[in-house]
């Protein structure tokens, strides 16, 4: 077994002081190396945690001396003629990064992401470990790991260990409700008037749908760990069974925004529960912590949960279809927000979350395999229940994935989930994986003819600021300074502005917080005066006739839907038309 001890002695330094104890056989001949995880399961990017890292030693247990070591790489250590011997190995660790897979240290809590702090012993990563946690009389602790004795929790493994986020404070608020006959906790970190009885009610509903939908549920239990703020915030991150969501502003969690919010990230986390921690891609069995682990499904993953997330809110009936259809138009205005979907399919933009996936990277350069992959996932789901009389959905292809793959252990390939999606739908869906998963084809037409298949449509409306949609680009105000944003490719701005491009005036009048409007009078040409690095230029802008860009997109019922498409509806979502 591995010993881990997570103590600190000033909290307002942030630092925390890790121990590591292990038992080195006698017959090992190699090194005794230990490594850093360099990324986090749920965000598919290198962050090389030990920047964190502090003042790293190694002893002999029995006689306390130094043991020498020679540091192998940024975050791996290796101890030479460790055979025999008990080694201990200490750090500090700074936790001061309060997101959902972050960790924080102050004097109200110790909140724990154990993959950013923890180092696993190579060839050891399937050995028991046990987490013993130097924290204050009357804390509790909130985590998905059972506790042997008081402060100390026990993992199968370090993949399991470094999967249990946790929190230990004075003031955590813990309720627990039942679905499928199975305990779920909600655990709360911070100053929030919640409604308890409406909260357990909405999560309870959504959960038994989610339950019923797989037929079985991975985990013996599951803890929300909810970190709600004082200020602003908005993150959640999957873990084996729990969740870590931060939100705030905490006084305002049961107003209608924010608690939407909750409750779509909370039913989009324990949707993971079976959608990437159990049914798991191949190229993950097992994780390696310190390299990249290269996926090209990602939009399955991701895409496939971002859909379900916010549908079985409607499904379950916590949300109305209404509701429903305000985030699917969100996901549709962040999808259409630029041309990077003409650029990068959804395989390629699964590899390239590595590269840049988590920041806005270059203009038009890539796809969102969140927002795409929910979108491509609705045009599946929709399209198997067409062609089956919605007797077969994605559901079926789910619930496949589960039974082959995540009740196995198995990891899956793009070649699995092809063969079930056209086993579910009884043809071959080559043209569908074509177009939208390894090509970059519009969605906007095929996504119409299957919405009105449910009664539905997709609308396409003009986009509201005169500079986008008749000349192509966006602008944003820096410092009173009003600077080109974005650009659409092939617009009249294309060929006249570029990027920071700071606009002064049009047809000789100043722009001050005004762009709009001095767009507005239906000239077809403007003269506009740009500063472009710190020279004066002017350029001419012109209409384009009939051609317009960054058009809005949304999703609404029909004014009349036949028989076949109101049926559809209530079978699709679960209400009547």
């Amino acid at each position: 077994m591995i010993h881990y001890r997570v103590s600190y002695a000033n909290p307002l330094t942030f630092y925390l002081q890790i121990e590591i104890t292990m038992d080195v056989a006698t017959d090992v001949a190699e090194p005794l190396e230990l490594q850093l995880p360099a990324w986090r399961p749920g965000r598919y990017e290198l962050q090389n945690f030990a920047q964190k890292i502090q003042k790293v030693e190694f002893f002999d247990a029995a006689s306390d001396q130094p043991l020498p070591y020679r540091k192998l790489t940024k975050d791996r250590w290796a101890v030479p003629n460790a055979a025999g011997r008990t080694v201990v190995v200490r750090y500090n660790f700074y936790a001061h990064q309060m997101d959902a897979g972050g960790s924080w240290l102050d004097e109200s809590q110790l909140y724990l992401n154990p993959v950013q702090a923890l180092m696993y012993v190579e060839g050891r990563q399937e050995e028991a470990c046990e987490l013993t946690l130097a924290i204050p009389r009357g804390w509790q602790i909130a985590c998905g790991l059972p506790q042997t004795s008081p402060n100390v929790l026990a993992a199968q493994n370090f993949d399991q260990l470094a999967d249990a986020p946790l929190i230990a404070s004075p003031t955590l608020v813990h309720q627990e409700y039942e679905a499928g006959g199975l305990p779920f906790h909600v655990w709360v970190q911070g100053e929030a008037d919640v409604n308890w009885p409406q909260l357990l009610a909405d999560f309870k509903a959504f959960s038994e749908v989610q339950l019923e939908m797989f037929g079985g549920f991975p985990v013996a239990d599951y803890h929300f760990l909810n970190q709600f703020l004082p200020y602003k915030h908005y993150h959640g991150v999957e873990h084996h069974n729990s969740t870590v969501i931060v939100l705030g502003p905490a006084e305002l969690i049961m107003s209608e925004g924010l608690y939407k919010e909750l409750l779509g990230v909370s039913c989009h986390e324990l949707f993971h529960t079976w959608n990437i921690k159990s049914i798991r891609p191949a190229e993950m069995q097992p994780y390696d912590y310190s390299r990249e682990n290269y996926f090209r499904t990602c939009f399955i993953a991701e895409g496939i949960t971002t859909y379900y997330g916010e549908y079985l809110l409607a499904r379950s009936r916590v949300h109305t279809p209404e509701q429903y259809f305000e985030e699917l138009n969100t996901v549709l205005r962040k999808h259409f927000d630029d041309a990077g979907s003409e650029n990068l399919s959804l395989a390629d933009a699964s590899m390239d979350l590595w590269l840049d996936g988590y920041k806005s990277g270059v203009p038009d350069r890539k796809v969102s395999v969140y927002h795409k992959g929910a979108l491509a996932a609705l045009i599946l789901d929709l399209t198997l229940r067409q062609l089956s009389g919605h007797a077969r959905s994605l559901d079926d292809v789910m619930r496949r994935l589960y039974e082959e793959f995540g009740k196995t252990g198995i990891g899956y390939t793009e070649a699995d989930y092809i063969r079930l999606v056209n086993e579910v739908a009884g043809r071959d869906m080559h043209a569908y994986f074509d177009k939208f998963i390894y090509g970059t084809a519009p969605l906007t037409e095929s996504l119409d003819k299957v919405l009105h298949t449910v009664g539905c449509e997709l609308l396409v409306g003009e986009n509201g600021s005169a500079s986008e949609s008749v000349f192509g680009f966006r602008t944003v105000v820096k410092n009173e300074r009003t600077e080109v944003s974005a650009i659409w490719p092939n617009s009249p701005a294309a060929a006249a502005l570029t990027i920071d491009d700071e606009i002064i005036a049009v047809n000789g009048r100043r722009v001050d917080m005004n762009l709009q409007s001095l767009f507005n009078d239906a000239a077809g040409e403007y003269e506009v005066s740009v500063f472009r690095q710190s020279r004066l230029l002017t350029v001419s802008l012109k209409a384009m006739p009939g051609v317009s860009f960054g058009q809005r997109y949304a999703v609404r019922k029909l004014d009349k839907a036949g028989p076949a498409q109101r049926e559809g509806f209530g079978k699709w979502l679960g209400w009547d038309f």
